[in-house]
């Protein structure tokens, strides 16, 4: 059985810090214990040590780009910690594919593998508002406490960051702008990359150029969108 310690113990020191107070709230006992089902039945997405891998690549202020997804991946072996990423050898997913043809087209960048790694490097922080899930059960660990905890992450983003950009896909990444200084930020919004509702808005949105228009401006860098 996994304890508190332990499992925080898996986040960074610095998010550690930041994220301390919520250790102890019964929205994260329940976390925990959804967690310790997860394990004891091998049903676990992502694996343990990944859950939190996002935070441990990146910290605080070195966020330049938000991009917020809705929970992990379900199939075996897809789910790797960041959002909307796979690991290299993985089918890349039809919503990726959707982002893949939409870099395409604005930046004439051909992607062909779906490990989002050399994005996170470069600051990019591909976060699920709901870190787990159960194998082969979509949403099945929403409502058990995450979006308490990645809310906050993103206000902390917010708050101790000036111009990052926030990319938000579809009503429910839009439902988190309120967590969001305007002021200081850049929102991009647009439908989600599925394939569902992508041509409604999202292939033709040109968030990535746009997003290194402003990070040009504001930082002098740009994201190299390429896997």
């Amino acid at each position: 059985m996994l304890t508190t310690q332990q499992f925080t113990n898996l986040l960074s020191s610095e998010w550690h810090e930041f994220l301390k107070n919520e250790f102890n709230k019964p929205y994260f006992e329940n976390i925990l214990k959804n967690i310790n089902y997860a394990i004891e039945n091998n049903i676990l997405c992502p694996s343990l040590k990944k859950i939190f891998r996002i935070y441990n690549e990146l910290n605080i202020k070195e966020v330049r780009v938000l991009i917020l997804g809705q929970d992990p991946y379900h199939g075996p072996g897809q789910a790797n910690g960041f959002s909307f990423s796979v690991e290299k050898q993985t089918k890349i997913p039809p919503s990726l594919n959707n982002i893949f043809k939409e870099i395409k087209a604005d930046l004439n960048i051909n992607n062909k593998n779906g490990d989002l790694s050399p994005w996170v490097n470069q600051g990019v922080f591909l976060l699920n508002s709901i870190l787990t899930v159960e194998s082969g059960k979509a949403n099945s660990h929403q409502k058990i406490g995450w979006e308490k905890f990645t809310d906050l992450t993103i206000e902390l983003i917010s708050k101790y960051n000036n111009n990052v950009v926030f990319l938000l896909w579809g009503k429910k990444a839009q439902e988190k702008e309120h967590l969001i200084v305007k002021e200081k930020h850049l929102i991009l919004k647009t439908t989600h990359p599925s394939p569902l509702s992508s041509y409604r808005g999202f292939l033709g949105c040109k968030h990535f150029s746009k997003a290194n228009h402003y990070l040009l401006k504001n930082h002098g860098i740009t994201i190299n969108w390429t896997t």
